[in-house]
């Protein structure tokens, strides 16, 4: 009989130590399915500066000794306006757009001495696509610039400009 019971505790354990082991694993299972579905974006949004920055949702400032401190994205791609753009509305369009893509960041973060609230979304009429606004204006990246702190676009044609917190328009 004690063989029995034996072999019942040893049969129960491995049973317990079996759905133990499971339930841990579709725990882990469900946490990482949420942090696919956005959670983890989220997290990292929130989390210190170094953190955003490796998930592409915050902007930066950089500095570069022709131009002074500018505004970059999350990879440190410079961002620029249209003095012929006016305010809510892109005037750069087909061969321009090539040339100058629409920057967009759905869920940016700010760095030190911008202020969130002026950062908007415009729906472009051209594509319907969205564009991210500074102050109303739409930003662009320049198709030149191929690494970071590029500032190619600078000055180009007089009418395209690096974004900084002293950036007016008109």
């Amino acid at each position: 009989m004690k063989k029995s019971n034996l072999l019942f505790m040893s049969l129960f354990l491995v049973i317990v130590f079996t759905l133990s082991a499971c339930s841990s694993g579709s725990e882990s299972d469900t946490k990482d399915a949420g942090e696919t579905t956005g959670e983890k974006n989220e997290q990292n949004a929130q989390s210190d500066g170094d953190k955003a920055q490796e998930t592409g949702t915050s902007l930066q400032l950089l500095e570069n000794g022709d131009v002074g401190k500018y505004l970059a994205d999350a990879e440190g791609m410079t961002l620029y306006y249209f003095k012929k753009d006016e305010e809510g509305v892109s005037n750069c369009k087909g061969e321009c757009l090539e040339k100058w893509p629409a920057f967009y960041d759905e869920n940016l973060t700010t760095p030190e001495g911008f202020d969130k609230s002026d950062f908007g979304t415009i729906t472009r009429e051209d594509t319907g696509e969205k564009q991210t606004t500074y102050k109303g204006y739409p930003l662009y990246y320049f198709f030149k610039d191929e690494a970071k702190g590029d500032v190619k676009g600078q000055g180009a044609k007089e009418v395209w400009y690096i974004v900084n917190s002293e950036t007016t328009f008109k």
